[in-house]
């Protein structure tokens, strides 16, 4: 039997409803000026809700403070029934003692299977992550667990004494550990070892650790909390905005390869120190990780240059059930030597399907788009593809080349590309577009061609080439800063309008 969901989106009218006819509540509070009186009210209303099992409750922006938390956390230790519960407390300046007293209550919630638990921004010191964790050790029946404490004060001894405690909880199979921005500078303080060690179950683990101060002499404490702990099938790792080089990329490189059965990974490290010697150990290390189908791995705005993205690109080309693939590789002086590497390991990728590429604000010229054109010519399975090649300078010539090579791409059903700042005039556009009437199941186009010299007369060729597209029903085309007037842009518009198989049409000149 399907339980009825109840909503609330005002205090009083939840407060005045049949509380002990509640079983499935979703309440959302969020920015109504709720204060530590309010918050108590709707913790009394909560006790009288016997019947609860399934709770989500926004208070974002509030500001409840630290007994409006501790009104919230008695109230909830009288839920006896509650197995599933979301509770979003972001920025409500509930600090130690608030989030003290909300885990005691939680600690009585013996049937909780499910938590997400948001203390984003609540001035949050190693004291109250420690109190935090030391409750929920005591939920020992949670399976799926979601804690999101970024923005916080809580340190490396915060976060160490928050895991030790959530080893206790043996029975997580999801684990989502949001730690980004709280001044953490070693990640063997997080205390993975212990977690792991005890939660033999966990198959799904997300730690996001953006934004500290993690480099070299740190990332090897995450490899001894990871090394010996092989039963992950999905794991995402953001490691972005910290202080990671080459060592520290070639340690957690040996970290990743002890992962046998992981199926999907969301690797993140974009803004760090990483040269061509740091991606080549990632790239051997993933080589290793046979069984993955989907991977994301973003190393935006660092230094790995044409030889690491060499690397990379042949080391990937060993994953032989890749079929889902996001590469972000923007911002890493690459040239047209790399894209061709990078081009040669992709002809080899025989079972994707979807692939996200984005060189963004590299030098690979019109000959490296050449060369991608033509390797993704040879992925004959690919149905999904999105190319980010904004500011490459790849002229007329090269997107006229990427053209005539997407033209052999017969399953794609969508293709996303950007390629603003790339000095395109009108004959490049036309000749991109003609070359797409070859795409015979093309269905969705999304083409961004921003800050180029198209002008009025190519705009209108782009139409009469977009006409070829027999199957083409979704269109999003991004003009802009492209010497086209507003006349112009009226005539042009209404010629787009003109194109009948078109079901969804989006034309922008001045994004």
């Amino acid at each position: 039997m399907i339980q009825q969901i109840k909503k609330y989106s005002k205090l009083e009218e939840f407060v005045n409803s049949s509380l002990q006819s509640h079983q499935v509540l979703d309440i959302d509070l969020t920015l109504n000026s709720i204060g530590y009186q309010d918050a108590q009210g709707l913790g009394t209303a909560l006790v009288n809700c016997t019947n609860l099992s399934n709770l989500t409750l926004y208070l974002n922006g509030n500001q409840i403070g630290a007994a409006g938390a501790q009104s919230l956390g008695f109230a909830l230790a009288n839920c006896k029934n509650l197995s599933n519960l979301k509770l979003y407390l972001s920025d409500n300046q509930i600090g130690d003692q608030g989030t003290s007293g909300l885990g005691s209550g939680l600690a009585n919630c013996n049937n909780l299977k499910n938590l997400t638990l948001d203390l984003y921004k609540n001035q949050i010191s190693s004291m109250g992550a420690s109190g935090l964790g030391s409750a929920l050790a005591n939920c020992n029946n949670l399976q799926n667990l979601t804690l999101d404490l970024q923005d916080n004060l809580i340190g490396d001894q915060g976060v160490s004494g928050l895991n030790s405690a959530l080893a206790n909880c043996t029975n997580l199979s999801n684990l989502t550990l949001n730690l980004n921005q709280n001044q953490i500078y070693n990640l063997h303080a997080l205390g993975l070892g212990s977690v792991l060690a005890n939660c033999q179950h966990l198959s799904d683990l997300a730690l996001i650790v953006s934004m500290n101060k993690i480099g070299q002499q740190h990332v090897s404490g995450l490899g001894s909390a990871l090394a010996n702990y092989n039963n992950l099938s999905n794991l995402t790792l953001d490691l972005s905005y910290n202080q990671i080089d080459d060592q520290s990329a070639s340690d957690l490189g040996s970290v990743l390869a002890n992962f046998n059965n992981l199926q999907n990974l969301k690797l993140s490290l974009s803004q760090n120190k990483i040269g061509a010697i740091g991606a080549q150990s990632l790239g051997s290390a993933l080589a290793n990780c046979s069984k993955i189908s989907k991977l994301t791995l973003d190393i935006y705005e660092n230094k790995i240059g044409d030889q690491g993205v060499s690397s990379l690109g042949s080391a990937l080309a060993n994953c032989n059930n890749l079929q889902n693939l996001k590469l972000d590789f923007g911002f890493n002086q690459i040239g047209e030597i790399g894209a061709s590497d990078l081009g040669s390991a992709l002809v080899n990728y025989s079972n994707l399907l979807n692939l996200t590429l984005d060189l963004r604000s590299n030098q690979i010229g019109a000959k490296g788009a050449s060369y991608l054109g033509s390797a993704l010519a040879s992925c004959t399975n690919l149905s999904n593809l999105t190319l980010g090649l904004r500011d490459n300078q790849i002229g007329d010539q090269g997107t006229s080349d990427l053209g005539s090579a997407l033209a052999n791409c017969n399953n794609l059903s969508y293709l996303a590309l950007h390629l603003e700042i790339n000095q395109i005039g009108a004959k490049g556009a036309s000749d991109l577009v003609f070359a797409l009437k070859n795409c015979t199941n093309l269905s969705n186009l999304a083409l961004q061609l921003g800050y180029n010299q198209i002008g009025a007369t190519g705009a209108s060729g782009l139409c009469s080439a977009l006409a070829n597209c027999k199957k083409l029903s979704n269109l999003t085309l991004n003009l802009n800063e492209n010497q086209i007037n507003e006349s112009q842009q009226l005539t042009v518009n209404s010629k787009y309008l003109k194109l009948k198989r078109l079901v969804v049409f989006y034309l922008d000149f001045n994004w």
